[in-house]
């Protein structure tokens, strides 16, 4: 016995064709496939939710993206060190001492043009190209000098240190100036630091010992510091990174402090907050200081 449906009108079919007819007409499918796409896709706070979490990710990440970034370039300004430290102790090694902190091409004539020790050592950098450029019979400024004095040396750049150009008046900058003293507790007259004009030292002038005394400290944002000029040198006069803008003192763009170089060859790494007395202790040779490193 059949069962008959009618569809329209007064067509009728089986019972079994009209079931076939309902699975397979195009447009049941049509809303059925519309039914499931709806189903499947996002709402709106779903979505608001999604792009909350990611936002929150981001910012935890974030900040601990940048201090691994900064970790690494402040290693890399401390490896500069060390090869600042190497090249000195070379320098000490050929000669006896190391070289003055600055010295003048022609010291009869007030103000004569200096070298910088930064110049001094570049053979023992690995520079001697460069170093053979250079005519130290003449003023680091003249004319036939500006061509090797616009070279940037890597070692004196401290990656930390945000500038559009590695040269200042056109000449490589020095992100490292040699110690001349200190004027924090004293009037540093007579220079007491291991950088000085016009004179070189050598271990055996170092009475508080070698690793108790900074020879170079980092003094990234001083604007005319340049490797070969004779005004990289200071005596340090501030807090590191307190110093203001028109002084030439021990800061860094790193947070916290800056990077130093010991006369043992070591680098480290001093706190901006370390104690004024103890800083001025480390930037003599002779002070027989008896202030705690601590």
């Amino acid at each position: 016995m059949r069962y008959w449906v009618q569809i329209v009108g007064h067509c009728r079919m089986p019972l079994i064709d009209a079931m076939t007819f309902t699975l397979w007409n195009p447009i049941s499918l049509r809303v059925r496939s519309d039914s499931r796409k709806r189903r499947i896709g996002f709402t709106l706070i779903e979505l608001l939710v999604v792009i909350a979490i990611i936002g929150a990710l981001v910012g935890l990440l974030l900040p601990a993206v940048q201090a691994a970034r900064e970790a690494m370039r402040r290693a890399s300004c401390q490896n500069n060190l060390h090869q600042v430290g190497l090249g000195l102790h070379n320098y000490h090694s050929a000669f006896g001492k190391f070289p003055p902190g600055a010295i003048q091409v022609r010291p009869e004539v007030a103000g004569g043009k200096q070298f910088a020790w930064s110049a001094f050592i570049l053979p023992q950098m690995e520079q001697n190209a460069l170093a053979d450029r250079i005519d130290f019979d003449r003023p680091f400024d003249d004319p036939l000098n500006l061509d090797a004095a616009a070279e940037v040396v890597a070692a004196y750049v401290c990656p930390t240190t945000p500038r559009p150009e590695p040269r200042v008046g056109g000449m490589g900058v020095s992100d490292y100036g040699g110690i001349y003293g200190e004027r924090i507790v004293t009037n540093n007259t007579p220079p007491r630091g291991m950088m000085i004009h016009d004179q070189a030292l050598g271990f055996r002038d170092i009475l508080d010992g070698s690793s108790h005394t900074i020879m170079i400290g980092e003094d990234a944002d001083f604007p005319d510091g340049q490797w070969i000029n004779g005004r990289n040198l200071f005596d340090q006069a501030f807090g590191i990174n307190q110093a203001p803008a028109f002084e030439n003192d021990m800061r860094s763009f790193h947070p916290g402090g800056a990077m130093s170089l010991r006369a043992d060859g070591s680098a480290h790494f001093l706190n901006e907050q370390i104690n004024l007395e103890v800083l001025a202790a480390l930037c003599t040779r002779n002070g027989r200081e008896t202030q705690s490193l601590e």
